[in-house]
Formats: C-alpha cells, sequence, structure tokens
C-alpha cells in the first residue's frame, strides 16, 4: 500500500498554519472574546455565505468521513437519504424557525424553551444536549480522527489525536464562535475538494462508472438494490419518509450545535440565505462520500482485495473494516499531492466539527448553568466559563479515546448514530414544533411529552443491548418484543405521536395554568406575512431548485 510523501505532509502542514492563520487573524481584527455576544454569537453581524458554509462543515463529522463512506462500501445507500432530507429540512429551517429564533433574540436553544414554557424545559435540553454531545459528537469525532491516523499516517493514532483535538481546542477558545465560523468556511472548500479527488481519481482507476456498476452487479448479491434509496429493509420508505424528517428537524431546526450559525446573522433575511446556501452544499455528501465508498468496494472486488484490512501500527492487530473504505481509497489510487490535500480535507471536516460542539457545549453550560447561578455575572465572567468549559471538554475528550477505539469493529457507525439520535430527538423536535403552531400547549404539557419521550427512547436503546447476543429473551411477538424490533425509523415515528399526545392531552388537561405566551414566540398570522413580505424573489426560486433536485435524486436513484 502507498504512504504519504513529503510534498503530502507539506500540504497537511500548510493547512494547519492557514487554519490557525485565519483563526488568528480574526480574533485580533474582532477583538473576539470583548462581550458575551461577540464570543458566543461572533457579534450576530455575519453573512449569509459563511454562515451556510458552517452549516455544512460543522455537520461534517466522523459519521461523513468514517460512516457514509462506510456505508457506500456496505450497499447501505438509504443511508444517503439522511443528507438529502437535511436539504429540504434545513429550508424549513430558514423559513419557518428563523424569524421565531432572530426575533426572540435568545443565546441559545434551551432558553427559547424557558420563554415559550419554563425552566423546567429549558434544563431537560441543556442537560440532554451537553451529555449527547459529549458522549456521540465529541467521541465519534475523534474516534474518526484515530482511524485517520492509523491508516492514513502509520502513526499512533493517540499523537495524533491529541494534535488535533488540543489544536482545535485552543482556535475556539480565544477566537469564540466567528473564528469558528470563519475557520469553517475554509475548511468546508477544503474537504469538498478532497472528497471530489477522491471520487475522480477513484474512478480514473477502476474504468469509469460503467465499470463500478458491472463490479456490483457481478459480485454483489444484493445488486439489484445496491443503490436504490428506497428498496433496502432496513430504511423501509414510510420510515424514510416519516421518520426521518423527525430526526432532521430535532437535529437541523432545533440543535444548538446548528442552530448558533443562524443565531449569529445580522437580520432574518440573511440567516434565511444561510440556510439556503447550506441547503444546495448538502446535497453533496452523496457524491464527495458515498460514492467514493461505492469505488471503494468495486476495487476491493475486482482490484485490491485487502482494501479494507486495516493494521494497528502499534499492536500489529489486523481487522477488516468497511469503516476504512475513504481513508484506503485515497492512499491506493491519489497521486501523491493530492493525498495530502484529501488528508488535510479529513483533518479539517474533524476539526470543523469538533470546534463547533466546543463552541456550543460552551455556549449551553455558560447560558443555561452558569449565568442561572450567577445572573449578576460579568461579560467578561461569562466569556472567561465559556473558555473555561471548552478547555473541559477538550479533557473529556481525550478520556473518550479508549472508548472509542472498541468502536471499530463491524462497521455501522453512521446508522448507529442515527439510531441513537432517533430515540432521543422526538419529544424535542415535538415540543419546538407544537410550541411554535400551537398556543394553547403549555409548560405542563411539554414537560410531560418531554420526560415521557426520554424514558421510552431510552427503554428501547437499553432494551437493545440487553437482548443482544443470547442476552435478555423477550416473550416473542408481544408488545415490548415488537417495540424492541420495530425498524429504528418507525420507532422514531412512535415516539413523535406518543409525546404529541402527552403534550396535547396534559396541556388541556391544565389550560388553567398556562401563561401568556410572549408576543414572536408562537405563530402569528399577520406576523408572519409581514415578515413573508420582505423575502427576495432568489431566496424562493433557489428553495424551488431545490426541491427539484432532490426529487430528481429520489427518482434516479428509485
Amino acid at each position: 500500500m502507498e504512504t504519504l510523501g513529503a510534498i503530502d505532509f507539506t500540504v497537511i502542514a500548510a493547512y494547519f498554519l492557514l487554519i490557525f492563520g485565519i483563526a488568528w487573524f480574526v480574533t485580533k481584527k474582532e477583538k473576539a472574546g470583548a462581550d458575551a455576544s461577540s464570543y458566543f454569537l461572533g457579534g450576530r453581524d455575519l453573512g449569509w455565505f459563511a454562515i451556510g458554509a458552517s452549516l455544512f462543515a460543522s455537520n461534517i463529522g466522523s459519521e461523513h468521513l468514517i460512516g457514509l463512506s462506510g456505508s457506500g462500501a456496505r450497499g447501505a445507500f438509504p443511508e444517503a437519504q439522511f443528507e438529502i432530507l437535511a436539504s429540504l429540512i434545513l429550508l424549513l429551517l430558514g423559513w419557518v424557525f428563523v424569524p421565531f429564533y432572530i426575533k426572540s433574540g435568545v443565546f441559545t436553544m434551551p432558553e427559547f424553551l424557558e420563554r415559550r414554557y419554563n425552566k423546567g424545559a429549558r434544563t431537560y435540553l441543556s442537560v440532554v444536549s451537553i451529555i449527547s454531545y459529549v458522549l456521540t459528537k465529541i467521541s465519534f469525532t475523534i474516534f474518526a480522527g484515530a482511524l485517520v491516523f492509523e491508516v492514513l499516517l502509520g502513526i499512533p493514532f493517540w499523537t495524533g489525536a491529541l494534535i488535533t483535538v488540543i489544536a482545535t481546542g485552543l482556535y475556539t477558545v480565544f477566537g469564540g464562535l466567528k473564528a469558528v465560523i470563519y475557520t469553517d468556511m475554509v475548511q468546508a472548500i477544503i474537504f469538498i475538494l478532497g472528497g471530489l479527488a477522491a471520487t475522480y481519481f477513484g474512478l480514473d482507476a477502476i474504468g469509469g462508472w460503467s465499470e463500478v456498476t458491472a463490479a456490483i452487479q457481478a459480485n454483489s448479491p444484493d445488486a439489484d438494490t445496491f443503490m436504490s434509496l428506497w428498496r433496502n429493509k432496513e430504511y423501509p420508505w414510510t420510515g424514510v419518509l416519516l421518520g426521518a424528517p423527525i430526526l432532521g428537524i430535532w437535529y437541523w431546526c432545533t440543535d444548538q450545535f446548528i442552530v448558533q450559525r443562524v443565531l449569529s446573522a445580522k437580520d432574518i433575511s440573511t440567516a434565511r440565505k444561510g440556510t439556503i446556501f447550506g441547503s444546495f452544499l448538502k446535497l453533496l455528501p452523496l457524491f464527495i462520500f458515498i460514492f467514493p465508498g461505492i469505488i471503494a468496494y468495486a476495487l476491493s472486488v475486482t482490484s485490491y482485495p485487502d482494501l479494507f484490512t486495516v493494521t494497528n501500527p502499534i499492536t500489529g492487530e489486523v481487522r477488516t473494516t468497511t469503516d476504512a473504505a475513504l481513508p484506503a481509497l485515497i492512499l491506493r489510487v491519489l497521486p501523491v499531492g493530492f493525498r495530502g490535500l484529501v488528508v488535510a480535507g479529513f483533518l479539517a471536516a474533524l476539526m470543523s466539527s469538533l470546534s463547533s460542539v466546543f463552541n456550543s457545549t460552551s455556549t449551553l453550560f455558560t447560558f443555561d448553568f452558569y449565568k442561572q447561578w450567577k445572573p449578576e455575572a460579568s461579560e467578561k465572567q461569562l466569556v472567561m466559563v465559556g473558555r473555561i468549559a471548552t478547555v473541559v471538554l477538550v479533557i473529556v475528550g481525550l478520556a473518550w479515546i479508549p472508548f472509542m477505539q472498541k468502536l471499530t469493529e463491524g462497521g455501522g457507525i453512521y446508522r448507529y448514530l442515527q439510531s441513537v439520535q432517533a430515540y432521543v430527538s422526538p419529544p424535542i423536535a415535538a415540543a419546538f414544533l407544537l410550541g411554535i403552531f400551537y398556543k394553547k400547549i403549555n409548560a405542563k404539557g411539554a414537560v410531560a411529552a418531554l420526560w415521557t419521550g426520554f424514558f421510552l427512547g431510552m427503554a428501547r436503546l437499553v432494551l437493545e443491548y440487553m437482548t443482544q447476543e443470547g442476552g435478555l429473551q423477550l416473550a416473542e411477538g408481544g408488545m415490548i418484543d415488537t417495540l424492541v424490533t420495530m425498524n429504528f425509523l418507525h420507532y422514531a415515528i412512535f415516539l413523535f405521536v406518543v409525546s404529541i399526545a402527552v403534550m396535547v392531552l396534559v396541556s388541556l388537561s391544565n389550560a388553567s395554568t398556562a401563561k401568556e405566551v410572549e408576543a414572536g414566540l408562537v405563530y402569528e398570522r399577520g406576523a408572519v406575512a409581514s415578515a413573508e413580505q420582505k423575502t427576495q424573489p432568489i431566496e424562493r426560486y433557489l428553495t424551488i431548485a431545490i426541491i427539484l433536485v432532490v426529487l430528481f435524486l429520489w427518482y434516479y436513484f428509485r
């Protein structure tokens, strides 16, 4: 197998210098950290291009670089649906949710829930968000970094992971959100170019797309459905159309990790343009992550039978995993120099995802816990607490690395993350949607639904593990067995419906305890109509164009 050359390492070094140079320039020019709004929300004056690029770059993490390309190699093509649907959900963020968020002037999503409901709803979302960030986003991103260093650089991943995590933490600590967003903007360009290079040289190595499809037809037992978005038992079309959007609304429209970018916009129109730009970019993962994985599979059955074989540089342990598809493809088919560019793209995605979650989690901790505990805290104190919180997250992230090593066997990272999100997201998505569109929903109903959904979601997750590999035996065909064995997207639909039912029933049963809802937090026809009149025609045309592209992809890969 080929290795990286001196030119490749030069490109990687140049990438690190570029990122730190941008972060330093932004920090100095904007005096990041001068006040809380500047540090946590970039001064609320960012443009649409930076916001859209950051929405895309922040989202691209280990589940894409490693998990999504591995999905392509395994024939789990429907996992691309989460990326395609994200384009539509981002439009929902821009057209439906953004006006409420910008007008409210909040710093965090839990703060929005408190203003709409009560402190209990805020605390719930804060705790769930921080725990999920630490256990999924941070840990899995570090895991992907470990695999990158192991496969591509041939060095102990402890060394590489330390460099990545600490370096990312440094510019996040000192630069705040503005440094994160501007470095995200450059990083998005780098890993898009890297992904396109992997696709181009992969096709060149095998002889074109026709050779890829021929290899699949000749070698895959699921050749007819290998590249179908709809015909897959693990991803039934009902779950994709009805369940996946629930996960999408939670992640793209209510999650601090993502929404913090649009909160930094100077006005509603800029935020909406940013979401539309981000929506276009979210169509790219199909071509820069899934397709390289498919090409890697074709090469593994025609030219490189050991393509997915990974050797630990320290222990010498040899294992096979499709999650190594993209890193392995890079070493096999890319010329010197381009390998360095793509590895830099890998690091760009990992660092942008880490920096975003560091900043978002520190924002949640600072405003939803520290400021509640010390409401008299000064702007400088808030910024300092945010920086300390980021340092703690770096340490916690490093502590999680040994646990992530255990997840390298068998692949399926992307599906695992989506299934975990399916058990967390439905009650949160329901609380935001009904809270905005149904004025009669009150705090008691919202909190009851949040905790009911959380209990049912965690029960499913625990039982899944307890019943694996000869563990707990459930009565076949019983209600509990049905709930545990049903498709995870169908379970998301079940949780969403239950959460809505609890929310409505409890709210209407306790209508006398409802407080007056603040203006701008719920749908009011006159106010929305006034905001819609200010939209520009280009926003509408681009929105229609994205919807048409999605419909075409659904039809072509049917």
